[in-house]
């Protein structure tokens, strides 16, 4: 497995884990009420500084343990990358679509920071499966 590919995983397993963490603590505070409630900013704040620590931690650790033999990314791992963001971008547009309709709906800033938030993790989602699937495929 490439430098590249292994990072891919890496930002694709961090994301899907932190903002599962950051969902669970939010129903947690909720306890049955309205998660429109719950005191969110703090924890949607320390989810992304965690997600950004973890992901440096967790690539460092997989290198650590699974060296790679290069660490130069060629055109391939180039091309990859690119088809992998133009994917990942819909997640964004889907995020900030669905904020604008929530801001004009003059719906809670909770909806409107999650929907943000889910649109960043969406992108990575769909960002990082694009690229593996094509570093499996031999694309």
């Amino acid at each position: 497995m490439s430098y590249e590919e292994k990072g891919t995983w890496v930002y694709l397993v961090v994301s899907v884990v932190v903002y599962a963490a950051y969902v669970g603590v939010i129903l947690t505070r909720a306890d049955g009420g309205p998660v429109a409630d719950v005191a969110y900013v703090a924890p949607l704040l320390w989810s992304i500084a965690a997600a950004i620590v973890a992901g440096i931690v967790v690539r460092i650790v997989v290198e650590i343990v699974r060296p790679s033999e290069s660490y130069r990314s060629d055109e391939r791992d180039r091309e990859l990358a690119r088809r992998g963001v133009e994917v990942g971008w819909w997640g964004v547009v889907a995020g900030s679509l669905a904020a604008l309709a929530l801001a004009l709906v003059e719906a809670d800033h909770f909806w409107i920071a999650n929907a943000v938030y889910l649109g960043f993790v969406l992108s990575a989602v769909l960002s990082s499966v694009t690229t593996i699937v094509a570093y499996r495929r031999g694309a």
